[in-house]
């Protein structure tokens, strides 16, 4: 039996695909394409937000995060959305982790919902976000910068002091 005989391609023509399909150019003009309309066709990695904040005693404060996340929701960005609080309030950032894995996310964006980088922002939400990887390290947990002084807090800021301003 010569080479090609049972694939049907004829003899001649087998060593020249043989050394084709072994080439880069192969590669480059047969299976590149076929690589990247598959991979355009596969669903994106789950990507999910994790919002956190202090936590309170008082209901009424930690009631807000709920309500940011809805909204948040409702955007369409992020096809997962949770909440977590660093303490005094269920569920904590870890319970948040687990839930946002649970779901299927691949990786999630934990959210400092603070206004300042203390101790808390700086250094127990670093060491949370390490706690989260290692128990899940097939995920990836990317810890984003506080709420702080980005621009358009100066506009809320403004905000308040208008409209307060305005009601007496």
């Amino acid at each position: 039996m010569r080479l090609g005989q049972t694939t049907g391609i004829p003899s001649d023509k087998f060593e020249e695909r043989a050394k084709l399909l072994c080439s880069g150019a192969f590669v480059q003009r047969e299976l590149r394409p076929t690589y990247f309309a598959a991979m355009d066709s596969l669903p994106p990695p789950a990507v999910a937000v994790l919002l956190i904040a202090h936590g309170s005693r008082r209901q009424e404060a930690n009631d807000d995060l709920p309500k940011l996340a809805e909204i948040l929701r409702a955007r369409g960005l992020y096809p997962i959305v949770e909440t977590a609080y660093l303490e005094l309030a269920p569920p904590d950032i870890c319970t948040g982790g687990a839930r946002c894995v649970a779901q299927g996310a691949k990786r999630v964006k934990l959210l400092p919902y603070f206004l300042s980088a203390g101790a808390h922002v700086r250094e127990d939400l670093e060491r949370f976000r390490g706690e989260l990887a290692q128990q899940f390290p097939l995920v990836e947990f990317e810890l984003c910068p506080h709420l702080g002084l980005h621009p358009l807090m100066v506009e809320i800021v403004v905000d308040r002091l208008t409209r307060f301003a305005t009601e007496i």
